[in-house]
């Protein structure tokens, strides 16, 4: 991949996250940090909605092929998410109930599907529950 293909991808991800983070924002949920990384992984946005805190993994296609965006958060994805989340909890002086979803921006409009509960972490660590 060029380096401004790469460029080009990852100005599209950074406006998809942008797009993402109004919608959540917009449906009442406080958007607390962006791009949280860790070595192990990385967490899109966190969120709190009202008690809880979500993980929210944000995922654009321009085309469905190969199941599309949802289905590009596979097993090892999530351990990843999971993984940064972890680093993410240990932080706070309390673990408040936790969730993870998924945003996709499917198709040329981007339209928005909000997944909420996408995955737990026993999913996550087994793939053929």
């Amino acid at each position: 991949m060029s380096t401004d293909a790469r460029l080009s991808a990852r100005r599209r991800g950074e406006e998809a996250e942008e797009l993402a983070a109004r919608f959540l924002a917009d449906r009442g949920l406080e958007i607390v940090a962006r791009n949280y990384r860790t070595r192990l992984g990385e967490v899109d946005i966190v969120a709190r909605d009202g008690p809880a805190l979500v993980f929210v993994e944000v995922r654009a296609r321009s085309w469905s092929a190969y199941g599309g965006a949802a289905a590009s958060v596979d097993f090892r994805k999530q351990r990843r998410i999971v993984a940064a989340a972890r680093h993410y909890l240990a932080r706070l002086r309390a673990e408040p109930p936790c969730r993870f979803d998924v945003l996709t921006l499917q198709g040329p409009q981007g339209a928005p599907a909000w997944i909420r509960g996408a995955f737990d972490l026993s999913r996550a660590y087994n793939p053929n529950p």
